[in-house]
């Protein structure tokens, strides 16, 4: 068994050597509590309510860059791993990302593919990078940010690569309460991985976050929510070859199921076709 942790926290927009502060010492917490991976909200290091491209691109950095190498650190003195949401700076592109950080350095980072009209994805650069899971430990992640939870897709592709868990950090605000009740929970069963979905806390330039955080087994129980819309640290143990026995017998001979075996791809041709639908997340007018 694996211990992981989810912190359900508070960030401030633009303070990013704080927000690096509240990590880390939060990260002690959760290890010292024997999480060996810890999974921190989307845009936790930088805040997520930017009025424009041009103020998110002064908080992005390269991956690596400084604030992975002083998580690094962190994730040396106390060997283990987390998932952090912070804003990546590549060339003139500022993405939305994920970084899966451990004691050797940066393990990988996701940007993220799916963008509502909101906040800083307003702005930012369209993920453009497959969806692939990494070891951290004895554990294989994937990572989704927030409104990809939304698009099955994703995660199944995720699970198709192997992840035991995937990673959800989150900026849930009002109007995401289904999403985090029943979304989290049908994407582990779905696909018969972990899940742990991380949203953040606060206030943030008119907008509120739900909390809500959850983490779910492959049958798509909840393992733990959040109680409240603070500040709080979910703990669960995860079972890896659960994740990886995808056959269910339910009845010996009589009733089985496999939703990776079992699968039609023949048949799915049209989840793959460009869409000739009008966009009303990203491309919404004002």
């Amino acid at each position: 068994m694996t211990k992981i942790a989810g912190i359900q926290m508070d960030v401030t927009i633009g303070e990013v050597s704080a927000n690096i502060d509240n990590v880390i010492e939060r990260f002690k917490t959760t290890t010292q509590s024997g999480a060996a991976l810890s999974i921190f909200p989307e845009c936790v290091l930088t805040g997520y309510c930017f009025n424009d491209l041009e103020e998110a691109r002064q908080f992005a950095e390269p991956i690596p860059g400084p604030s992975t190498e002083r998580l690094t650190r962190a994730c040396q003195d106390l060997n283990a791993y987390m998932v952090v949401g912070m804003l990546e700076l590549d060339g003139t592109d500022v993405f939305n990302a994920a970084v899966l950080i451990g004691p050797d350095g940066v393990i990988s980072n996701y940007r993220k593919v799916h963008l509502p009209y909101l906040g800083v994805d307003m702005f930012t650069s369209f993920g453009d990078r497959a969806f692939a899971s990494h070891q951290a430990g004895d554990v294989n992640v994937g990572m989704l940010i927030c409104y990809d939870a939304s698009f099955p897709e994703a995660s199944r592709c995720l699970a198709m690569g192997g992840a035991d868990l995937i990673a959800l950090p989150t900026n849930w605000p009002p109007g995401a309460e289904t999403t985090a009740d029943y979304t989290i929970n049908s994407r582990a069963v779905e696909n018969a991985v972990y899940f742990a979905a991380i949203n953040r806390v606060g206030n943030e330039r008119g907008f509120s976050f739900i909390g809500r955080s959850s983490i779910c087994d492959p049958n798509g129980n909840t393992l733990v929510k959040a109680e409240t819309r603070g500040e709080e640290i979910l703990y669960a143990d995860i079972d890896v070859q659960l994740a990886r026995t995808k056959k269910i017998v339910r009845v010996p001979g009589k009733h089985a199921i496999n939703r990776m075996a079992d699968r039609r791809p023949e048949l799915y041709g049209p989840l793959t076709q460009p869409t000739n639908l009008p966009k009303p997340g990203r491309d919404a007018p004002v």
